[in-house]
């Protein structure tokens, strides 16, 4: 579980990006975050990574104080989130195998760990024959399916996807997100921010709309309210 208590967040400008968010992620979920620009969505996100520290209040994942943890067992958490962003991220100079495969290293897995675990994230997001591609020859949509191998390759608990579909296409945005439901229905949690109403629409779970740094909206089988 991970649980948003009374969380603020007040930058030194006095910009108040979180107002007292609380918030309770349950296992398994599939949890879509909507909002404007500047709502405060991604500093949500980057509480739970532990790449912003609250003003006020406590974020938990599990049983674990994420803020109060040191640096090793920030960086133990981070190994349970795989995350996903708008720009995909990938390393320019290594194909897509070694693209995923740098992910599996980071995290200490063996040669063979990685020979048997690569080829079947290649096939859960249909890019079987592309391994030795590099980004460059990729389209958008195939680098982020690439992007999201590379993030639940390590089996996270928790998959984070910021904006997933900014940068795409109607058709390969649809794509994406079926590959996010696929991963949740395997018992992956999904939180997603996301501007797009089309894809919100379609998927019919939770939504939270957030408005000035404050949660307006949660809905359980929600639309795009805003």
């Amino acid at each position: 579980m991970i649980y948003f208590e009374k969380v603020s967040k007040i930058y030194f400008d006095n910009t108040k990006a979180l107002d007292e968010v609380t918030l309770k992620i349950e296992p398994n979920e599939f949890v879509s975050i909507v909002g404007h620009s500047g709502a405060g969505k991604t500093t949500l996100i980057k509480m739970l990574l532990a790449e912003e520290t609250p003003t006020e209040g406590n974020v938990y994942f599990g049983s674990l104080d994420v803020h109060s943890l040191n640096k090793k067992k920030i960086n133990k958490l981070r190994r349970k989130i795989g995350t996903i962003f708008q720009d995909f991220r990938l390393l320019p100079h290594k194909n897509v195998y070694e693209n995923i495969a740098f992910a599996m290293e980071a995290a200490g897995k063996t040669d063979e760990e990685i020979a048997a675990d690569v080829p079947h994230v290649l096939e859960l997001v249909d890019l079987p024959k592309k391994a030795w591609n590099f980004p460059h020859e990729l389209s958008g949509g195939e680098q982020q399916r690439v992007a999201i191998a590379r993030a639940i390759v390590n089996q996270p608990d928790v998959i984070v996807a910021d904006e997933p579909t900014g940068n795409l296409d109607p058709l390969n945005a649809y794509d994406v997100v079926q590959i996010l439901k696929k991963i949740n229905d395997l018992g992956t949690t999904v939180i997603m921010t996301t501007h797009n109403k089309g894809i919100i629409d379609e998927i019919g779970k939770r939504v939270i709309t957030m408005e000035d740094g404050k949660i307006i909206r949660d809905d359980a089988s929600g639309r795009y309210a805003i």
